[in-house]
């Protein structure tokens, strides 16, 4: 069952990736979308389910905020080590970057089959209530995959591979889990670490990107909406 669901989130993956593939002429307007849809996961979804997952502390701290924390670190050290492999430029847009963070969606889409596999393991009913999640919101795993491959120089037919992986990723994730689960602290670590790493890839090139010689305000507006989506998605799993 857990694996027969997971497909409605591979289709839905590519259904993202096709609408990014489509706009290339508003590529700002895109970005600015994909920043908000980027946020709007990392806060609402993510790092909450990361919270509630990973539950210990460490000297006093949560354990997923940390590893949030860490993670965002982590993105903004491999950002300067690339820039410096290229002249410096900390603003250079590197192949290596877009592969690495496409391929970062890649494996969180995979856990995210793994949660609805887990879950269905719980019961039907929390089964259904997390791929209802995870469906809704693999629409902005697609979209940014392919967002974050070509916005860093990727050729068009690397991002398709790219965005065709991250799409089976939740099957196979789900599939894994008719042979063994994942304790729920693991998950939740790993789930503080991505979100850190996206919320970088979010504010410090995303959203610079979407602005740059570009009118703000439509913009902004569509960084707002991709941001209020996933509100509006969390919500009505949630219900």
């Amino acid at each position: 069952m857990a694996v027969f669901v997971a497909l409605g989130a591979f289709l839905m993956t590519l259904a993202g990736g096709w609408t990014a593939q489509r706009v290339t002429d508003r590529r700002h307007l895109v970005l600015g979308l994909a920043g908000g849809l980027m946020l709007g996961v990392v806060g609402l979804d993510l790092l909450p389910e990361a919270m509630e997952a990973a539950g210990r502390e460490v000297f006093g701290v949560p354990a997923a905020l940390l590893l949030f924390v860490a993670g965002f670190l982590l993105a903004h050290v491999m950002g300067r080590l690339l820039a410096a492999a290229h002249g410096g430029d900390e603003h250079a847009r590197t192949p290596e970057v877009g592969l690495t963070a496409a391929a970062a969606m890649v494996g969180h889409s995979a856990m995210d089959g793994v949660a609805i596999g887990a879950a269905f393991q719980v019961g039907e009913g929390m089964g259904l209530a997390v791929a209802v999640a995870v469906i809704a919101h693999d629409f902005a795993d697609g979209f940014n995959t392919f967002t974050l491959a070509t916005l860093y120089g990727n050729a068009r037919r690397k991002a398709i591979v790219l965005l065709v992986a991250d799409a089976a990723a939740p099957v196979i994730g789900a599939a894994s889990t008719l042979f063994f689960t994942i304790p729920h602290p693991v998950l939740g670590g790993y789930l503080g670490l991505f979100g850190g790493a996206l919320l970088y890839l979010a504010a410090a090139e995303i959203l610079p990107e979407a602005h740059h010689d570009h009118p703000a305000g439509p913009t902004l507006l569509c960084t707002i909406a991709g941001a209020g989506f996933i509100w509006l998605v969390v919500g009505l799993a949630g219900e």
